[in-house]
């Protein structure tokens, strides 16, 4: 099995766009790593080099020990697994699997050999003599997973497998490809637009905005300590509400957030604070005093539970309901706050409806802090 070491990788087309700036990634052997990002980021373009069906313009990259920037695509000892299946129409499930194997001049017994043991793995020793056209999107997409297991690769590559599944196949496909992981214990390099795949399905992520890194780490890592707003608007569903605001600092030399007041949309014309707790205190939010910072937290803590605000001591806003949507375990509520947005996820027992005017509660030990101009992290 193999690791992966990717050295100062450019991607440059003619006429002078660079579609992928300085990546520079360690993959370990064995390791389950997801490449995610808005269209457009660099992350197709990225996997495509790796495969070598891309050149690289600039940098090295290494399988294993080996340099393999010019080694044919072939003979990378890798196996990649598009988004759009690429079976053969005329051919069945077991010709389809063989295909790779029967090029390469493997053995008759041997190719039925690797093709019925990946069958197994992926319940389709029932479907060896089916073609794709009589199947569903789920198996056709095994189908693409089982071609490339029977090469035994040492790096498998997936471009974006579950995107063309619905949401209950999808979700039962990325148990699927956890499993597969762990059953062959090989390093799977996994590009997807969808955070959903990233955060349940991850060793660790590559978020990427067009063509850098931006950041990678664990996925709780990632959520709960992104190193820009780009990072923490990214990942997380729903995505984390922003709000403008400024940072000031009383005569305790205690910090607090503010936000709201005449100049807003909101009609009460309030203006809220909530005070930075001190295990969020960091030497540089100094400098930011009076100055306009993002303000950054999640939907889920946003409360309007009548215990917790009975309780808070900071971070009591009123908001107006605009919409709710009852999730079955959960409620999201869709709100207005002194000019801003907010989405709140809330307890299905909340009695919230639209219309309604609600106090709800920023939790102050769950805030983030944003700088406006380069939107690095301040706070996390």
């Amino acid at each position: 099995m193999a690791g992966l070491s990717l050295r100062g990788i450019y991607k440059k087309y003619p006429g002078g766009f660079v579609a992928v700036t300085d990546v520079n990634l360690e993959i370990r052997d064995k390791e389950f790593i997801i490449l995610v990002g808005p269209s457009g980021c660099g992350k197709s373009t990225t996997l495509r080099m790796i495969a070598g069906l891309e050149e690289i313009s600039e940098g090295e990259l290494y399988i294993g020990d080996r340099l393999v920037n010019d080694i044919a695509p072939k003979d990378r000892d890798i196996a990649m697994v598009f988004q759009n299946y690429a079976l053969y129409p005329h051919m069945t499930v077991f010709d389809n699997m063989a295909f790779g194997l029967k090029l390469r001049k493997v053995p008759k017994d041997e190719i039925a050999r690797k093709v019925e043991e990946a069958a197994k793995i992926l319940d389709l020793s029932h479907l060896l003599d089916r073609k794709p056209k009589a199947m569903s999107g789920g198996q056709r997409q095994r189908v693409a997973l089982g071609r490339a297991i029977v090469r035994s690769p040492k790096v498998f590559l997936l471009d974006e497998p579950l995107s063309n599944l619905d949401a209950k196949l999808r979700a039962q496909m990325r148990t699927e490809i956890s499993k597969l992981h762990k059953k062959l214990g090989t390093t799977f390099i996994y590009v997807t637009h969808d955070q959903t795949d990233a955060m349940t399905m991850g060793d660790r992520i590559v978020v990427m905005k067009d063509g850098f890194i931006q950041q990678v780490d664990t996925p709780q890592v990632l959520y709960e300590s992104p190193v820009n707003k780009f990072v923490a608007g990214f990942l997380g569903s729903p995505q984390m509400n922003f709000i403008d605001a400024y940072l000031r600092k009383d005569e305790y030399n205690r910090y607090y957030v503010e936000f709201g007041s005449e100049d807003t949309k909101d009609a009460r014309g309030t203006k809220y604070t909530i005070l930075v707790p001190e295990s969020k205190l960091v030497p540089d939010l100094a400098k930011y005093v009076d100055r306009e910072v993002c303000l950054g937290i999640r939907p889920e803590s946003v409360h309007d539970e009548p215990a917790y605000l009975a309780t808070a001591q900071t971070g009591i806003v009123d908001a107006d309901v605009e919409i709710t949507e009852m999730m079955g375990a959960e409620t999201y509520l869709y709100l207005k706050c002194a000019g801003n947005s907010i989405t709140a996820r809330v307890q299905p027992s909340s009695t919230a409806r639209p219309g309604d005017t609600i106090k709800v509660g920023l939790d102050p030990n769950r805030i983030h802090l944003f700088d406006k101009e380069t939107e690095r992290t301040i706070v996390n």
